[in-house]
Formats: C-alpha cells, sequence, structure tokens
C-alpha cells in the first residue's frame, strides 16, 4: 500500500514511518525539517512540506492509497496545529479522492474524559495540557465532519517504550485495569494495523496496557 505519513519526524510518526517500511509499504513521509530524518529505505520518500500549506498537503497526498497522522506540537504552542493541519489534509483528502484516514488524538479528548486519572483530569490537562487538548478537540471534530473514512486512535500517556503488539484497545470506562500508558511504537502498531481493518471505522478507539 502507497501511505503517506504526517507528523513523520515527531517520536510517534518515526514509528510509523518504521514500522510501515518493515511491513512493506511505500512510504512518503512529510516533513516541514527533513533534515530532522534520518530514516533511509528504498520505500521511503521523504517530502518537505508544510501542512498550513494546503497547495503543498494536496501535492504530497494525491496518488496514495492512506493518510497516518500524528502531527504534534510542544503543549506551549498556540497555534492549534493538529487542527489546521488536519483540516488541510482532509480538504485535500476529498479532492484528491484518497479516502482512509488514520490519526493520533489521545486519551481524554471528547466523550473519553471522564476516564481519565485524577491527577489528568484536575490537574494536569487543566493547567499544563490545556492547550494540547483544545487543539486534538478541533482536530477531532474536523475529521468526524468528514466525508472520510477515518479511525481516530486515542492513546493514553505515551512512552517510549518497546513495539510489543499487547495492548488493550477500543475498552470502555468500566475497564478497572487500563494502565493508562502505551508505546508510541505500540501506537504506531495499531495504526497501522487500521490499513487492513474497518472494525474501528468512524470510531474513536483509546489504546493502553
Amino acid at each position: 500500500m502507497k501511505v503517506i505519513i504526517f507528523g513523520s519526524t515527531g517520536a510517534t510518526g518515526q514509528q510509523v514511518v518504521k514500522q510501515a517500511l518493515e511491513q512493506g509499504h511505500d512510504v512518503t513521509a512529510f516533513a516541514r525539517s527533513p533534515e530532522k530524518f534520518d530514516q533511509t529505505h528504498e520505500k521511503l520518500q521523504v517530502l518537505k512540506g508544510d501542512v498550513l500549506d494546503f497547495a503543498s498537503v494536496e501535492g504530497a497526498i494525491r496518488g496514495h492509497d492512506a493518510v497516518l497522522c500524528a502531527i504534534g506540537r510542544p503543549p506551549s504552542d498556540k497555534s492549534n496545529l493538529r487542527a489546521n493541519g488536519t483540516k488541510n489534509i482532509i480538504r485535500a483528502m476529498e479532492k484528491t479522492g484518497v479516502k482512509r484516514l488514520i490519526c493520533q488524538s489521545s486519551d481524554g479528548v471528547g466523550d473519553s474524559r471522564e476516564r481519565l486519572p485524577f491527577i489528568y483530569k484536575y490537574l494536569l490537562v487543566p493547567f499544563l495540557l490545556r492547550r494540547v487538548f483544545a487543539d486534538h478537540e478541533l482536530q477531532e471534530n474536523h475529521i468526524k465532519k468528514s466525508r472520510l473514512d477515518w479511525t481516530i486512535a486515542r492513546p493514553t500517556a505515551l512512552t517510549n517504550g518497546d513495539h510489543t503488539g499487547a495492548y488493550q484497545q477500543g475498552y470502555n470506562g468500566d475497564n478497572k485495569k487500563v494502565a493508562n500508558k502505551i508505546s508510541r511504537a505500540d501506537t504506531a502498531d495499531f495504526m497501522l494495523k487500521q490499513l487492513a481493518d474497518n472494525d474501528y471505522l468512524h470510531q474513536t478507539p483509546s489504546l493502553s496496557y
């Protein structure tokens, strides 16, 4: 499959690129700063572009089978890059006829907020991660209003742990055994599995150990 990955230089995005190549996909890594990208592969194309520039996004997406989005910014960022960039991605996909979108958001966004641990719900999100969660909320709203075949992955707290392939997905608030953490590698694993699986089409599954 020919896939394009936005947010490819971020910690999760790099895992998506790495695993996509290992699985034999033809990969385009869209990056504002390609010099930050240190992976090389015969099936990898690194494409310089700005996700806020619609023309470059449209040109990059054309001809691909699916889009994976792992755009991220520091908690202090005020630009709503996730939401605004994803809006351009959606518009470009609808214009070019690419239908499948798999996007990383976060557990605790939207209807998953109530199952956040106490420290996240009342301390970290309101005081440190408020902009991040607001950005993800707008991002998810844009996706849900689209005509795309979308899946939004909502990982819990991301770690740099190993790729295990063993994690919980799509659980509900009644599950008391959730670890509230998952590695970026396993988040990438889940996102890539959605390329061949429609079980979570138009859904927002949470991910955790």
